[in-house]
């Protein structure tokens, strides 16, 4: 017999086991990206989003409705979405979160409504959907599945046809886009869906299966600016902690242990923003504390630790530090906030005037920390990425009682060039938005990267090791054993590049002195009258990104 009706408690396991499915073919999904080069992480986008999601289940009552299970899920996508393929999943959740609004359980005939939701949501939330995507993939899903249930459907009944048709549809992606069809692969963002759908209805399946907590898998590097704190500063914010503890028999009741002990310590030993839950035998905990060697010395009464995380909240890492209010804080007319793959990028942007930068890949909710962190009345964000884009537009929806511009840079190169002619006290700011938009489109970007696998794309067959030089991170124009060489072709083969005046070349990580000397001499000689800046950008993935006006 199937499941006649799903409860939230239910719903929960469901969406971890969604959760965890994802993460386990996280990798092979990343793989699944058209161009060799590995900044298409689709498979980490997709699984820090949806654990973001189950975070937030983390705090509900033990015996939720659906409604508070499907809704609780989707805020936590929200904030968590990275990538285009993580806000277009965010957006489907929270459709079908709006569509079991009231439930407090629901039917299969439910579930189509509320799928149906998600359709609408998500492709409501792209501007020109792409058939061939997770949005065809979902949706085509869903549409067979409503074909197909009736009120005697169970839930499993829904989820089966909802997957058959989901996997039919992924395999002919290649076939709705030609992009696909040259690599020979299907859609990213279709595949982790699907691993998601299988997940769930495994949960849902199988009673028993508990699926263990999702760690999220790092999805880009992140700048740390230890100039934030220095030999003079004083421990202003304190420390953010965070530990997993495995109860131990010797030394509690685990099946007993109630966490109020370790939540009367943190709060009588000043800790602020704590979070404290038992799940099993597995303890989790969150403070901001003065003294984190205190919290693990009590901790360590009740168990052993799994994981520990100290961070000094003075520093950016992980997350934009979020300042307790504005007291003290002069409010900005404009403030910019910026993505910056590289701490040298970062450095050049905040030379430029960038208030905040943040690593590779932001989520919408870092984007939201940022806003949250800086008095201002008006703030642009540069999300310098055409994969970043969603989440930035995303995040200025949700931020109240200020006015947030996005400039939709679609790389570094066309960052810079608009911090460049920046004017932070313009008082018209919707003016000065419009200045930069097309600043933007000023800007011809182009880049060397090194190929991780083999492809045949472009007209171009790629060997594993090759430098390859790319327009606008779409295009494979040529491939070289020498990054140098690479990128000399690169430029040759600009259309006017002989009459471009402004160049500005960042470095990568990768690139010796000796390198970057040699591309300065070669662009000198070819280009006499180019005034072309060579910037150590210690960006990761592409030696050279080359931005052109």
């Amino acid at each position: 017999m199937g499941t006649n009706r799903l409860d939230g408690r239910t719903f929960v396991r469901m969406l971890a086991g969604g959760t965890e499915n994802l993460s386990a073919h996280s990798t092979e999904i990343d793989d699944l990206n058209v161009f060799p080069v590995p900044d298409g992480d689709t498979g980490s986008n997709m699984t820090s989003t949806m654990s973001k999601g189950a975070d937030k289940l983390t705090k509900l009552a033990d015996n939720p409705t659906l409604e508070e299970v499907a809704d609780s899920f989707a805020s936590g996508t929200v904030l968590g979405a990275r990538g285009n393929s993580g806000v277009i999943l965010s957006q489907i959740f929270m459709g079908i979160g709006a569509g079991l609004a009231g439930c407090r359980d629901a039917g299969a005939l439910d579930l189509v409504r509320a799928y149906q939701q998600g359709v609408s949501r998500s492709y409501a939330a792209v501007a020109n959907p792409t058939e061939g995507t997770i949005l065809t993939v979902f949706r085509e899903a869903t549409e067979f599945a409503a074909s197909k249930v009736t009120e005697k459907s169970s839930i499993e009944d829904f989820y089966r046809h909802h997957i058959e048709q989901a996997r039919d549809t992924l395999s002919r992606t290649k076939e709705m886009l030609p992009v696909l069809a040259e690599a020979d692969v299907i859609d990213s963002g279709g595949a982790g869906y699907l691993a998601i759908a299988e997940g769930m209805l495994r949960a849902l399946s199988d009673a028993d299966y508990v699926p263990e907590k999702v760690q999220p898998k790092a999805s880009g590097s992140r700048d740390v600016n230890l100039d934030a704190f220095t030999r003079d500063s004083v421990l202003e914010f304190g420390y953010c902690t965070e530990l997993l503890i495995r109860l131990q028999t010797s030394k509690v009741d685990v099946d007993s242990f109630d966490t109020d002990v370790i939540l009367d310590f943190l709060e009588s030993h000043g800790g602020d923003s704590i979070v404290c839950f038992k799940e099993g035998d597995v303890v989790k905990i969150h403070v901001h504390t003065k003294d984190p060697g205190q919290v693990l010395s009590e901790c360590r009464r009740y168990g052993e630790f799994l994981t520990v995380k100290i961070e000094n909240m003075s520093l950016q890492h992980e997350e934009i530090l979020v300042r307790k209010g504005s007291a003290g804080q002069r409010r900005k007319h404009l403030a910019v906030i910026a993505m910056a793959p590289g701490e040298g990028i970062a450095k050049a942007f905040r030379d430029l005037g960038a208030d905040v930068t943040l690593g590779d890949n932001p989520s919408t909710g870092d984007f939201v920390d940022a806003i949250n962190g800086i008095a201002a009345d008006n703030y642009i964000i540069l999300p310098n990425d055409k994969n970043v884009v969603m989440a930035a537009e995303q995040a200025s929806h949700m931020v109240e009682g200020v006015r947030v511009h996005v400039v939709p840079t679609r790389s570094v190169q066309e960052g810079h060039a608009v911090l460049s002619i920046l004017t932070p006290d313009v008082p018209d700011v919707d003016a000065l938005v419009q200045d930069l938009k097309a600043e933007a489109d000023n800007v011809t970007s182009a880049s060397v990267a090194l190929a991780t696998r083999d492809a045949d794309i472009s007209g171009q067959h790629v060997q594993k090791g090759d430098f390859i030089a790319l327009f606008s991170k779409d295009n494979i124009v040529s491939d070289r054993k020498d990054k140098v060489q690479a990128l000399v072709e690169l430029l040759e083969g600009i259309e006017g590049m002989d009459d471009m005046e402004i160049g500005t070349i960042f470095c990568g990580k990768d690139v010796t002195e000796d390198e970057r000397e040699s591309a300065e001499a070669a662009v000198e000689e070819r280009w006499p009258d180019l005034q072309v800046e060579f910037i150590e950008g210690g960006q990761e993935v592409y030696c050279f990104l080359v931005g052109l006006e």
